[in-house]
């Protein structure tokens, strides 16, 4: 399950936006640290195609993707020294996928900024040197013990401390770790800290209703550019904190026709969900049976035992084949039958690497 760790200063539209994507409803106040606990929600993946499945095979019952969301207390300057009440719950986003870094792109003089004005560019900074700072306190405190054993000529110890050394130089400076461009085995070392600046980053940018329907406005502008400047890859996904609380009152068949009547094209649960299925290289396949049809996430690349060792660890450690058809023509012939019968089936083994809407059926013995 993907989880996205929702960030950034308070009243800048966290928990409205945790709360029109999970209708949990969490306080959202407008005064800083309302959040004093943690909120998690877990929201359905938007996709059209599980219809579509369920239609043809007419199963008891459809299960969709998730999506874990954790929305935590507003940040603030010092937060990582103990400021505010953000750091205190910093913990509790260190195990997700992904940051999802809220950035309040309006102006409105009932809307508080607990820095008194607005600027993205500013909160974007301040936001990611805090949690530079958090990390450093953790590199630190590794980087102690490492030391002492890499003097011991401990082998683990010596391939570690340079990777060590070269994170701590970094967050000393205020930098992200994204920034070193470290690579797979870097990140295998780093990977039991679970360090916050090394995570993939989406931007939410909360702009007003207007401009999420119409012109880019000067404070996106600006946050589009200092991302691209400082080469971060990172994608802003524009959204509208009250449109999406106001979408999500709506009945279900109510929602299209408010998007259409505004002139957007989808939900920024769906943008958000599209975003950082995109950053983490993740697709989807489809089981289809009576029981149920369903849909499972997965990386990109990844083979069928791997694939099917998201439904059981069983299916992956006896992986015998998987009988594989594509989403397009598992439609376009009505279903298995249809499509066997049309020669379009194909039995997979061990090498093989699933495709995005692939849908499968696993044989395997254990």
């Amino acid at each position: 399950m993907l989880s996205l760790a929702i960030v950034g200063l308070p009243n800048v539209g966290k928990s409205t936006l945790f709360n029109a994507l999970t209708a949990a409803k969490a306080d959202a106040a407008n005064y800083p640290f309302c959040t004093v606990e943690p909120n998690v929600g877990i929201v359905e993946v938007p996709d059209a195609r599980l219809a579509t499945l369920a239609d043809i095979v007419q199963p008891k019952k459809v299960v969709p993707a998730v999506v874990q969301f954790v929305d935590v207390a507003g940040l603030v300057q010092g937060a990582s020294s103990g400021e505010g009440l953000g750091n205190k719950f910093l913990a509790n986003i260190r195990e997700t996928d992904a940051v999802v870094h809220v950035v309040r792109c309006f102006d409105d003089p009932d809307v508080l900024h607990v820095m008194g004005s607005v600027d993205p560019v500013r909160d974007r900074e301040v936001i990611e040197l805090e949690l530079a700072l958090a990390d450093l306190a953790a590199v630190e405190k590794r980087l102690d013990r490492v030391r002492r054993a890499a003097k011991a000529a401990e082998k683990d110890a010596l391939a570690e401390l340079p990777v060590l050394e070269a994170a701590y130089s970094a967050l000393g400076e205020g930098k992200g770790l994204w920034q070193l461009r470290l690579d797979d085995a870097s990140r295998a070392l780093l990977a039991p800290l679970a360090l916050l600046t090394i995570k993939p980053v989406l931007y939410a940018a909360n702009v007003s209703d207007a401009e999420l329907t119409g012109a880019e406005g000067p404070y996106l502008r600006a946050l589009r550019e200092a991302v691209r400047a400082s080469g971060e890859h990172a994608e802003i996904v524009p959204f509208s904190a009250k449109i999406e609380a106001e979408l999500a009152d709506l009945p279900s068949e109510d929602r299209a026709e408010f998007l259409s009547s505004l002139g957007v094209e989808s939900a920024g649960l769906a943008r958000l969900i599209r975003a950082g299925y995109a950053l983490l290289g993740l697709e989807t396949y489809f089981t289809a049976g009576e029981p149920e049809v369903r849909a499972w996430t997965i990386h990109a690349g990844d083979t069928a035992p791997k694939a099917a060792g998201v439904i059981h660890t069983d299916f992956e450690r006896g992986f015998i084949r998987a009988e594989t058809v594509s989403f397009d023509e598992f439609v376009a012939n009505r279903g298995w039958k249809g499509a066997k019968e049309k020669g379009v089936v194909r039995s997979e083994g061990k090498e093989y690497v699933v495709a995005d809407g692939d849908v499968m059926l696993f044989r395997f013995n254990v």
